[in-house]
C-alpha cells in the first residue's frame, strides 16, 4: 500500500449496512452513546501512552515532521467483558505544555468525557476509512480479538483547543454491531 493510500480518509463512508452507519456517522460523544447501550457496564481500559512517532497518514494532519515526537494513547472502549472499540489519540509534545496538559494523567477515565464537556473545543468534521491489515492501527486494534476481520471502519476529527489540536481515531470492532445504535 502506498502513501497515498495510507493517507486517504473520505467526507463519508461508503457501502455501510444502517446499523453501522449509525454509529459511524454519529457526531456525539462515543464515549456517551456506548455508555446508554451498555447501561453501566462500560470501562475503557488503556493499553498504550507514550511519547512516539506518529502514524504516516496522521503526520500532515498534524503538521507534525517524521521524527518529532508525539503522546500517543490508545484505549479499548468495553461494554461488559467485549471490547467493542478502539481509540488512539494523538497530540504533539509541545502542546503537552499548553492546552492538553492534562491529558498525561487520564488514565482509565475517558477522553470523550474531556473533550465533549468543555464547550470552547472545537471539532473538525468527521473523516473515515475501512482499514485493512496494511494499517498498523488496524493490527493493533486486532491484538485482543479471538477473529481478525478483513477490515474496520474508523473515523477521525480534530479537537482543537486554544489553537492546538488533538487528533482522535476510533476503530470500531465487530461487536459494535451487537450493540443497539
Amino acid at each position: 500500500m502506498n502513501a497515498a493510500e495510507l493517507s486517504a480518509w473520505f467526507p463519508a463512508p461508503s457501502s455501510l449496512s444502517p446499523r453501522a452507519r449509525g454509529w459511524l456517522q454519529n457526531r456525539g460523544s462515543l464515549t456517551q452513546l456506548i455508555q446508554r447501550r451498555c447501561c453501566g457496564d462500560f470501562r475503557v481500559n488503556p493499553v498504550f501512552q507514550s511519547l512516539s512517532k506518529a502514524c504516516q497518514d496522521e503526520l500532515a494532519v498534524m503538521n507534525l515532521r517524521r521524527d518529532e515526537l508525539a503522546m500517543v494513547r490508545e484505549v479499548y472502549l468495553y461494554c461488559g467483558n467485549t471490547p467493542v472499540v478502539f481509540a488512539h489519540s494523538v497530540v504533539a509534545a509541545k502542546d503537552l505544555r499548553g492546552a492538553w496538559r492534562g491529558l498525561g494523567g487520564l488514565g482509565s477515565r475517558s477522553l470523550g468525557t474531556v473533550l465533549f464537556t468543555n464547550p470552547v473545543i472545537k471539532r473538525t468534521p468527521l473523516r473515515f476509512k475501512k482499514l485493512n491489515s496494511a494499517h498498523p492501527l488496524f493490527r493493533r486494534a486486532c491484538q485482543n480479538l479471538p477473529e481478525k476481520p478483513p477490515g474496520l471502519w474508523a473515523r477521525r476529527s480534530l479537537f482543537s483547543l486554544r489553537g492546538q489540536s488533538i487528533l482522535v481515531t476510533e476503530i470500531f470492532l465487530p461487536s459494535i454491531l451487537e450493540l443497539t445504535s
